[in-house]
């Protein structure tokens, strides 16, 4: 029976089976790039001109960027500032007031007194002037609400009507920008006047 099953397992016609040995993977030699000199030579050089201009690059916008601070620091001192010589000139005025002024406390004669005041807005006048600052003539003229505040109306002959007529405070202009509006009052026709026209 041994002898049956040991013939099963190794038939003598057939041959067992061996497998083949593995042969060792083939070296992969190394790829290797020839580089001129000359392609050499040039690659050195762009690239010293790339570095040269990131340097360029980076001293631009430092540059760039102290120029803006700069600026916004010079822009900051102008606006806190910008007052500083007007009113310096303003001084010589308030200097002469104060002087009228303590001399108006002593002074017996009313007439010397008023040529003070007189010579102290003539300055002020002046310095007004210089700065760009006009008056808007309002009297006599039509009412203008860009220009005159309306304080209310008065029925007279001397002016036609929607004309000022009076002037209660100054109005003020720098060159072509509105400063203050001139208070005023604006002549009206009087009614009788009005009724005797729609008669005739």
């Amino acid at each position: 029976m041994s002898s049956q099953k040991s013939e099963k397992e190794t038939p003598k016609h057939e041959a067992p089976k061996t497998e083949a040995p593995k042969q060792p993977p083939a070296e992969v030699s190394p790829a290797y790039i020839v580089v001129s000199n000359e392609l050499f030579q040039e690659t050195l050089k762009l690239a010293s001109q790339a570095a040269e201009l990131k340097d360029r690059l980076l001293r631009a916008q430092a540059d760039w960027d102290n120029s803006r601070k700069r600026i916004l620091r010079e822009k900051e001192d102008a606006v806190r500032h910008a007052g500083a010589g007007l009113l310096e000139r303003l001084l010589p005025v308030l200097d002469n007031f104060e002087m009228g002024l303590e001399a108006a406390k002593t002074a017996t004669d009313s007439k010397a007194i008023v040529q003070g005041f007189e010579m102290v807005q003539a300055q002020l006048q002046q310095f007004l002037r210089e700065a760009g600052v006009e008056p808007i003539e309002a009297v006599g003229q039509p009412f203008d609400p860009h220009r005159h505040e309306a304080l209310g109306h008065r029925e007279t002959n001397e002016q036609p009507e929607g004309h000022v007529i009076t002037q209660m405070r100054k109005g003020y202009k720098l060159k072509d920008r509105l400063l203050r509006p001139a208070s005023v009052f604006v002549a009206k026709t009087p009614e009788g006047k009005q009724a005797s026209g729609k008669k005739d």
